[in-house]
This record gives structure tokens, C-alpha cells and sequence, in this order.
């Protein structure tokens, strides 16, 4: 099979080889069971292989079959609880396969294609429909956070200490005030990036491949913040940072702490590092 090269990275470990010595029965079971007729992959996938799929009657529809990881493994519940109010539409969900059959966004561009302010505008309206409450099975934000506290100390030293241990020592201290000190829990995902919100008929705009937690929320504007697709520089950040806090009515220190605790939690895995997460965190705690 021809993976997108989004995907490559799963040939590097025992378990990444065995999902993908899985997939063509997989597919090829879901194709059946739900009479689809599948076009080539997407090619900007990183965490499941997706490709368009046709229903019997017409409907435009995305067949993903993801990796199995744990951040996206209540993605079909997610959807589900919005049902179809600022996010896709869940069709059906094979958990055995960790397939998922999903409405595809039509004409589906990204909101980054978008100019800066009018992206921004989009977040700001989109966001509160998706804050609604919700407890199981979603893992609460406070877990979530302790497994990060856990880790990040480790994947430090395994990654030869690539950052400056002020930066760690200052997110596991904002990691540990914020969790114990949590407004209402609603549902939040961990990445609602820019490429994840795409334009579509119904929507105008819908969010997509979540990777849902029950937090407050502050926690749900992280990714924007951080996110390279709207600009990458200390001003961008800082500008999404308080845009987004004073219209959407959050805490913009917490908005502020949340970013650099969990963007430095994600910025090793699997012993890669990635530069860009870790400037965020020291433009954000060097600001001012």
C-alpha cells in the first residue's frame, strides 16, 4: 500500500509495523461493510491513513482508519457528543479497527488559508459551540496533565536535555498550579490547529480530527495559540495569546501557563525534538 509520508514515521517501531501489516484487510473490510467507494489517500495525513469515500446514496463521506494512540482514542465519542455542531459529523465507528467513517468538508480549505484576523474571528465564534459539559469516557484534563508532569522530566534527559532546564522546571511548576485550580469542565480538544478547522457548506466552518479531554476552558485555545499555520514569531504568538483570551472571555494567564506547559510536553516524542514548540515556550515565558 502507499502511505501518504505523513505516515513513515510509524515504520520505526514494532507496533507502527504491525498497524500497517494491518491495514489492507482493514480497509478492505470497511470498504465492504459500509459499500464505499474509496478515491486515493489524503496526502497530509500524520495520524491516520484518511481517504475520500462515496456512499450508495451520494454522501460525501472521509474513511479514517487511525493509528492507535491514545490521544485520539475517543475521537468517535467526541464527535458523537457534538453531533455535527461545529464539527463534523460522525456516520459510523468500527472501534475494533479504530475506524471511523466521518462527513467530509466540502470544499474543505483549511483555516489558514484564511487572513490572520478573519482566522481569528472563526475561533472566536466556532470555539464556544464546542464547549459543552461531558464526563465519560473522556480522560480529564488533570490526568492528562499528571501523565505530562510524569514524562517530561524523562523524555528530557532520553532526548539530551535539548532545551534549558529552566523552561522544564517552569512548565511541570505551571502544570501543577493549573490542574488544581480548574474553572467548569467541558469538553476541550488538544488539537484544534489551524488545519483542523476546514471550510464546509453547513458549517461554514467545522473542526476535525479532534483529541478530546474534559478541562476547562482555557486548555481549548492552546493549539491556536501555539500554532505555526497563523504566523511564528514572538508577536503572532502574543497576539493570538490576547486576542483570543479578551473575546473569548478566558484567563489570559492561564491561557498563557496551559500553552507552555503542554506545548512543552509535546515538543519531544519519541526522543525527536521539535524546535518550534520549544521557541514558543521561551517567547512566552521570556514576554515582557
Amino acid at each position: 500500500m502507499d502511505l501518504p509520508e505523513g505516515l513513515d514515521w510509524v515504520r520505526g517501531s514494532p507496533a507502527g509495523r504491525d498497524w500497517l501489516a494491518a491495514l489492507p484487510t482493514w480497509l478492505a473490510e470497511c470498504t465492504e461493510r459500509w459499500s464505499l467507494r474509496l478515491g486515493p489517500p489524503f496526502q497530509y495525513a500524520y495520524a491516520s491513513l484518511a481517504l475520500p469515500a462515496d456512499l450508495p446514496d451520494g454522501t460525501a463521506a472521509v474513511l479514517k482508519l487511525q493509528y492507535p494512540d491514545e490521544d485520539s482514542r475517543h475521537e468517535a465519542d467526541a464527535l458523537a457528543h457534538w453531533d455535527g455542531d461545529g464539527a463534523i459529523r460522525l456516520l459510523a465507528h468500527d472501534p475494533e479497527r479504530r475506524a471511523l467513517l466521518v462527513e467530509r468538508c466540502q470544499p474543505g480549505t483549511p483555516l489558514h488559508d484564511l487572513p490572520l484576523d478573519r482566522a481569528l474571528e472563526t475561533v472566536i465564534g466556532l470555539l464556544p459551540r464546542l464547549w459543552r459539559p461531558a464526563g465519560m469516557p473522556f480522560t480529564p484534563l488533570a490526568e492528562e496533565a499528571a501523565g505530562w508532569i510524569d514524562r517530561m522530566p524523562r523524555a528530557w534527559e532520553r532526548a539530551n536535555r535539548p532545551y534549558e532546564r529552566r523552561l522544564l522546571d517552569a512548565a511541570l511548576d505551571l502544570l501543577r498550579d493549573l490542574t488544581a485550580s480548574q474553572g467548569e469542565q467541558v469538553l476541550v480538544n488538544q488539537d484544534l490547529h489551524a488545519g483542523n478547522v476546514l471550510a464546509a457548506g453547513r458549517g461554514p466552518w467545522l473542526a476535525i480530527d479532534p483529541k478530546p479531554l474534559t478541562g476547562e476552558r482555557e486548555f481549548s485555545v492552546v493549539p491556536m495559540v501555539r500554532g505555526r499555520e497563523l504566523g511564528h514569531s514572538p508577536a503572532a504568538v502574543r497576539y493570538r495569546l490576547g486576542r483570543l483570551s479578551t473575546e473569548l472571555g478566558l484567563d489570559r494567564e492561564r491561557v498563557r501557563g496551559w500553552t507552555i506547559g503542554h506545548t512543552l510536553a509535546w515538543s519531544v516524542a519519541d526522543d525527536i525534538v521539535f524546535p518550534h514548540q520549544v521557541e514558543v515556550v521561551r517567547w512566552l515565558l521570556d514576554e515582557g
